[in-house]
């Protein structure tokens, strides 16, 4: 039985990448901070089904000692590293613990995974903010980077440090350039999140005003349990490579906004107030992925696209203030 360690396996994608590598029979053990055990509730709600079957690690990205405590006792055949300080907006308000968790946390996994577990094959999850203020249309691997934000500054380190080790060291290290991926398990802070919930609310009477920032930014958004299929995938082939992972397609945030609408019969301008406050001091207009070369090498395509994206997210968000009101 392969065993897997997850990083971040309380969030988004850790949740979806446990139930997906539970199904496909692997021993699965997942870095915990201490402070998620201290707010049960919320951090660790997305394991809610699957806790009894999942082995726990309490540590720290910015203890290298609890790293390497954690691979030495587990020795993974493969570790997704997906903990970071993940929210854009964030990063601008606290520059240093976004650069010292992100980068320090990456450095960290992969000197404990070199010295502990040289088999084990890693995963770094980069991110297209990592283009930033991208050159060219639709970002490929090899288009340069260009950050706009600590976060993006952040992820192109990682991505460096990694391929850095893979290089050097010739370890099995991957980098997962992955665009916007979304769902029900998002947190509230991410817009797509905040406008499904907001939608819902309003819908169900608990709200009468969404409050958002740029409507004209545009991105690649997908569905998180695609992209995670598509981060195993990596680590099944016999060559480590960097992949773009995407669906191809753009949409604004105003588009995301009335189709959530659309989808309760509601008209947005009747409820969407545009806050200048929440712009970012440095905007990333247009983001747009080419997932070719996953298609080619890794057989791998978005099977849920926007519209449906859409409707899963509010329809989830409705069907849990349902829930609430009922109880």
């Amino acid at each position: 039985m392969k065993k897997a360690l997850i990083t971040g396996i309380t969030g988004q994608d850790g949740s979806y990448l446990a139930d997906f590598l539970l199904n496909k029979g692997y021993e699965v053990h997942g870095l915990l901070r201490r402070v998620a055990l201290e707010d049960n509730d919320y951090l660790l709600s997305r394991l809610e089904n699957i806790k009894d079957k999942i082995h726990i690690h309490l540590g720290s990205l910015e203890s290298y000692a609890s790293i390497f405590n954690v691979v030495e006792k587990v020795k993974p055949d493969e570790c997704y590293h997906l903990a970071a300080q993940s929210f854009v907006s964030y990063s601008f308000e606290d520059e240093y613990s976004t650069l010292n968790t992100n980068i320090n946390g990456t450095l960290h996994v992969l000197s404990a995974i070199k010295q502990k577990a040289p088999d084990c094959k890693f995963y770094f999850a980069g991110s297209s903010e990592m283009f930033g203020l991208a050159k060219e249309s639709p970002q490929k691997e090899g288009t340069p980077f260009h950050p706009r934000s600590p976060y993006g500054v952040s992820k192109a380190a990682g991505f460096y440090i990694t391929q850095n080790y893979r290089e050097s060291y010739n370890m099995f290290a991957c980098n997962g350039i992955l665009f916007n991926h979304e769902s029900p398990r998002r947190g509230f802070e991410f817009v797509t999140r905040k406008i499904s919930r907001t939608v819902a609310k309003i819908k169900l009477g608990l709200s009468n005003e969404l409050r958002l920032g740029n409507l004209k930014a545009k991105r690649d958004w997908g569905y998180a349990p695609d992209y995670v299929e598509a981060m195993w995938l990596m680590l099944q082939q016999k060559e480590p490579e960097d992949y773009v992972i995407a669906t191809g397609q753009t949409n604004s945030v105003g588009d995301f906004v009335e189709e959530a609408f659309n989808i309760v019969g509601l008209s947005w301008q009747d409820y969407v107030v545009v806050d200048k406050m929440l712009y970012r001091p440095a905007e990333v207009y247009l983001l747009k992925g080419d997932y070719g070369k996953a298609k080619r090498i890794l057989g791998w395509e978005p099977k849920v696209r926007f519209p449906e994206l859409a409707r899963i997210m509010v329809e989830a968000d409705l069907k849990s203030f349902k829930d609430i009101k009922q109880i």
